[in-house]
């Protein structure tokens, strides 16, 4: 019988079994849908027993716009993967059915638009909380990563309050709203029973918000995008929903229910909507919240700049007597827009109210008159405005950074041409300048690259690559690991590399870490070293240190076949991009070994992969990694494997390749850099610089304390980039070359310096402060 004539007769019995036995709820609804009850009729029909239960339960309870356009392949989508993804969470035993339909299976949360996310959810966000026993705890772990990995951010310019989730994803931004919605998408995908909760106005009458609440052996709160580490029923909002007054529609808190209830749930943002059901959860909210005490008030500070936009600066409070009553941090645009620094001062006091930025300050004066009252600072306003803006004598170059990156940088100056930043600066000003240039341009990365990190799509010039990616383990403190794998394949079909593409993506599993298999913009012979390949793996390092939280000096590369031709070609040309590389059953073709001096590196190869003298080769290299490491005892660390019974397909006995390499981490100042250009250059390797670079070329260099040595080189001028791990930038450096002093002197630490650094290569840790240009007699 075919197949869509079995589905209708299935459905027609069901239907039929349905009627005669509960004409009620069920059928009303079906009634109520109009044109469109066949379509809901065939998504009942189409379900497993147990789905079915769950498809009966949504149509009952959706709201009447539902009912009259929702397809079936949609509900059969979110029922299907709803109840596939529940038995595979290790709380499942624990939730009762009734939380499971109210707040796992649904399919949304208010009247945001209707999307397909349960899958796509499931797939990005399930395997971080797979193996968490606690619901809480693997809540708190999405709302640290989720909004990061995808992107989007807190933010009242968003395009509209009630964002579905690839709305807020498309726009990287969302209103506390979406971003509620993102958050309980996320936990539903993966098995974690939540709900939306907001309050149609705070008690002072400052605005409306929403939040999320999770069940774990009840409800449990939190503000989306605003984890507090692995705790939930912790918010700047407790204090603020003190004021709610139950069963009130203006100022209580209300939980959105998907089963029916009497109550309606009030959109402010669409006040015409009311076919969304509530429960009134007041009591939970001022039940918690201390009171204040007697003759005291709370006040709430914020400081803004440029645009009036909020800033992060440190606050002081001062009584009538000039003396500090009180310290905080104030917040920036990345907090709710009533979400202030709050602090409990004496009502009717006198005060003022002081913002810093190093010697940079503003002032204004005020009277704790209310509770819940806002003073508003202005950090660059006239004395007309009510604020004061104090200034130091002379504002040390930190202070005039920190003015100059308060402006957008659309409207900026540039940097070089500012007197501040070729001012000679001391040990700790580097330090602190160095953490603000990247600060300043992780958030332009997070602004501008969101798009390339959610599609898992990156495209330079005519080239794409896509990437698919796994997490394991738990984050260290200082960033995860990033595992780089590539395909094997090329010189073939696109479907063949698709097919290398996906083997690869499955091939290891490192204890901890990002492990991302990207597939080659091409499906040449040479797909892993074309000239395209170094700038798209800069970008994705770049990129997932500032989303991912991925430590730089953690990078490994690793590659299959094809892909370790591209380790062999990669890892020497890129040594200072990685802390080590694994070549798997590859071929290094013309390169050679002479880079790999500051890197870990091993090779791994069956004894009878004898196609193109992989074998023959492979122990070629090993006897010259050996001899030198014998030179060079203190560079070349190397493990080189030949699976003596294995051909090109090694069984896996390679994966020993992952945990050694993770014993390494880069380091950005070694005291010896051997540097030979590949037919693709690069400019920069480690603490050198070569403006022009030429293929082939070579620079061996050492440093011994305050020295620099340049031992050997064919190019004429050369750039040493310094800083104080490398040598004592407090005293003279010395340069030599052919027993000649090239250069002796100090080299002064600049913020220019430390900018041209961080924009080179958009790596934290490969900044440098100081640096000494010499050019060198002609090379013969």
């Amino acid at each position: 019988m075919p197949r869509a004539l079995w589905s209708i007769l299935v459905s027609l019995t069901v239907i039929s079994t349905l009627r005669a036995t509960d004409p009620g709820p069920l059928e009303r609804a079906l009634e109520r849908a109009g044109g469109n009850r066949d379509a809901l009729e065939r998504a009942l029909g189409e379900c497993s027993e147990r789905e079915r239960v769950g498809m009966r339960f949504l149509i009952e309870n959706m709201p009447q716009r539902d009912l009259e356009t929702l397809g079936a392949e949609f509900l059969i989508a979110h029922v299907r993967t709803a109840y596939t993804n529940w038995d595979t969470v290790p709380w499942k035993e624990r939730i009762p059915e009734a939380i499971f339909l109210d707040a796992v299976l649904p399919y949304s949360n208010v009247n945001e638009r209707r999307d397909t996310w349960r899958e796509d959810f499931h797939r990005r966000f399930g395997e971080w909380v797979r193996s968490e026993p606690s619901i809480s705890r693997a809540a708190a772990i999405l709302n640290q990563r989720v909004f990061g990995q995808v992107g989007v951010k807190y933010s009242t310019k968003r395009p509209k309050p009630d964002q579905s989730p690839y709305e807020s994803m498309e726009a990287g931004l969302a209103s506390c709203t979406g971003l509620s919605i993102l958050l309980i998408d996320a936990c539903r995908a993966v098995g974690i029973p939540a709900r939306f909760v907001g309050t149609p106005r705070w008690s002072d009458d400052s605005g409306n918000h929403s939040w999320v609440e999770v069940w774990d052996d009840g409800w449990h709160f939190t503000g989306a995008a605003e984890p507090t580490g692995d705790r939930l029923d912790e918010a700047w909002f407790v204090e603020r929903a003190r004021g709610a007054k139950r069963g009130d529609p203006r100022y209580g808190i209300f939980a959105v229910s998907f089963r029916r209830t009497p109550l309606r749930f009030p959109l402010v943002w669409d006040s015409g909507y009311d076919d969304l059901s509530a429960v009134d959860v007041t009591d939970r909210y001022t039940d918690r919240v201390v009171d204040v005490p007697s003759g005291k008030v709370r006040v709430r500070f914020r400081v803004i700049g440029p645009g009036r936009r909020r800033l992060t600066t440190d606050l002081e409070i001062l009584d009538a007597t000039g003396s500090v009553v009180a310290t905080a941090r104030t917040k920036d645009e990345r907090f709710d827009a009533n979400d202030h620094v709050t602090l409990l001062l004496d009502e009717k006091g006198d005060y003022r109210a002081r913002a810093r930025a190093n010697r940079a300050a503003a002032e204004t004066r005020f009277t704790a008159e209310e509770d819940e009252q806002l003073v508003t600072i202005d950090l660059l306003a006239q004395p007309s405005s009510g604020s004061k803006p104090i200034w130091g004598a002379a504002p040390g170059p930190i202070a005039a950074l920190e003015r100059y990156l308060l402006e957008p940088r659309e409207t900026r100056a540039p940097l070089m041409d500012q007197e501040f930043a070729t001012t000679s600066l001391d040990r700790e000003e580097a330090e602190r300048a160095t953490v603000l240039l990247w600060d300043d341009l992780a958030r332009h990365i997070r602004d501008t690259r969101a798009d390339e990190v959610k599609e898992q799509r990156l495209r330079l010039g005519d080239r794409e690559m896509r990437f698919a990616a796994r997490t394991f383990g738990d984050a260290p403190p200082n960033g995860r690991s990033l595992f780089i794998s590539m395909h094997g394949g090329g010189g073939t079909t696109s479907d063949v590399n698709d097919q290398q593409w996906l083997n690869q993506q499955r091939l290891y599993e490192p204890a901890e870490g990002i492990y991302l298999a990207p597939r080659a913009p091409t499906d040449t012979w040479d797909l892993w070293h074309q000239s395209h390949i170094d700038a798209f793996f800069d970008r994705w390092i770049s990129n997932l240190i500032v989303f991912e939280n991925v430590d730089p000096d953690r990078v490994y590369l690793m590659g299959y076949s094809a892909g370790g031709d591209g380790v062999f070609q990669l890892a020497p040309r890129m040594a200072d991009r990685f802390a080590a590389a694994a070549m798997m059953a590859g071929h290094p073709n013309e390169t050679s070994p002479l880079g790999l001096r500051n890197l870990g590196f091993t090779l791994h190869m069956g004894g009878r992969d004898a196609a193109y003298h992989r074998n023959d080769v492979a122990r070629q290299w090993e006897k010259k990694l050996d001899e030198l490491r014998a030179a060079d005892p203190e560079g070349y660390p190397h493990w080189v494997e030949i699976h003596e019974d294995k051909g090109h397909w090694m069984d896996r006995e390679d994966a020993a390749a992952v945990p050694w390499m993770a014993q390494f981490r880069r380091d950005v100042t070694p005291s010896r850099v051997v540097w030979v250009q590949d037919d693709v250059t690069h400019s920069r390797f480690y603490w050198l610089k070569v403006d022009a670079p030429k293929p082939r070329s070579t620079v061996i260099a050492t440093c011994d304390g305050q020295t620099i040595t340049i031992e050997s080189t064919d190019v004429d001028a050369i750039t040493l980039r310094l800083r104080d791990d490398l040598v004592s930038l407090e005293d003279p450096v010395r340069v030599i070359h052919e027993g000649a002093v090239r250069f002796e002197g100090l080299a002064p630490r600049t913020i220019a310096t430390i900018e041209k650094t961080l924009a080179e290569r958009e790596d934290p840790r490969g900044a440098f402060s100081a640096e000494v240009s010499i050019t060198l007699p002609a090379q013969r």
